[in-house]
C-alpha cells in the first residue's frame, strides 16, 4: 500500500514510508520506529492506519540502516542525533499536513520511538494535537522534554511486565502531565511484555493487547484529529 518517499527537513530532504488512504487524504499521522530502524514492522503500522482512513508517514530516522540484532540496535539508537532526528520528525508532521489537508497531526512511536513522540509533540505544539507513546519513555536523562510546551492530547500504552520503561515511570509520566494541566489517559497491560504489539516478535507478541492497543488508538486519534 505504502512507499518510500523523500520529504523536506529542514531546508534538506529525509527519507521515509509513505502510506495513504484510498481516498488519498485524511488525519495525517507520524509513526515513530522503534530501536530496529524503519522495519517492515513499522512499515506495515504505516499501512493499517491508511486503511483505516489516515495519511500515515514514519521517517527513517536511522537514514537506511536496520537491524534484528538488540546490541547493534542500542548501538544504533545512542549513535542517534537527537537534534537531526527531532528536525526529520518535524519535517514529517509538515508533509501529513500538506498530504492530508488538516492542521491536526498525530503521532505514535513504539520503544525508542514512544518517547520521541513525546519529544515530537512538545516540538510541535503548533500542529501535534494527539500524541500515543507505545511502552516508550525518554531513556535520556539529559533529553528530557519541555512537557510545559505540549498541547496534545496524550494516550500511553504501557506493560504490566515491562523492565525498560515500567508501569511505575508510566504512572511518573502521568502525574507530571497532569500537573502541567495535561490531558492524559494511561494503560497498563496486564500480563504482556515491552513490545507486545510487535507481531514479528512472536516471544513477546501478544494479539489480544495488541487489539485492544489498535482499537484505543484509533478511536483516540479519530476524536482528536476531527
Amino acid at each position: 500500500m505504502g512507499e518510500m518517499i523523500e520529504f523536506k527537513s529542514n531546508g534538506a530532504t529525509a527519507p521515509g514510508y509513505l502510506a495513504l488512504p484510498e481516498g488519498g487524504t485524511g488525519p495525517g499521522i507520524v509513526v515513530i520506529q522503534e530501536w530496529w530502524g524503519l522495519v517492515p514492522h513499522i512499515k506495515d503500522v504505516c499501512d493499517r492506519f491508511a486503511a483505516a482512513g489516515f495519511v500515515a508517514l514514519a521517517p527513517d530516522l536511522y537514514h537506511g540502516a536496520s537491524t534484528t540484532e538488540p546490541d547493534e540496535a542500542g548501538k544504533a539508537m545512542m549513535a542517534m542525533q537527537l537534534d537531526q532526528a527531532a528536525l526529520d520528525m518535524s519535517g514529517a508532521v509538515d508533509e501529513v499536513t500538506r498530504r492530508g489537508g488538516s492542521d491536526k497531526v498525530g503521532v505514535i512511536g513504539f520503544c525508542m520511538g514512544g518517547g520521541l513522540a513525546l519529544v515530537l509533540a512538545t516540538k510541535r505544539p503548533d500542529k501535534v494535537a494527539a500524541v500515543v507513546p507505545c511502552y516508550g519513555i525518554i531513556p535520556w536523562a539529559e533529553a528530557q522534554p519541555d512537557y510545559s510546551a505540549m498541547t496534545a492530547a496524550v494516550l500511553g500504552h504501557y506493560a504490566e511486565k515491562d523492565d525498560f520503561f515500567t508501569p511505575a515511570a508510566a504512572e511518573e509520566l502521568a502525574t507530571t502531565l497532569r500537573g502541567l494541566g495535561k490531558e492524559v489517559e494511561i494503560h497498563i497491560y496486564p500480563g504482556v511484555d515491552h513490545a507486545f504489539f510487535n507481531d514479528t516478535r512472536p516471544e513477546v507478541y501478544d494479539a489480544a493487547a495488541s487489539s485492544l492497543l489498535w482499537d484505543r488508538s484509533v478511536a483516540f486519534f479519530r476524536a482528536n484529529l476531527a
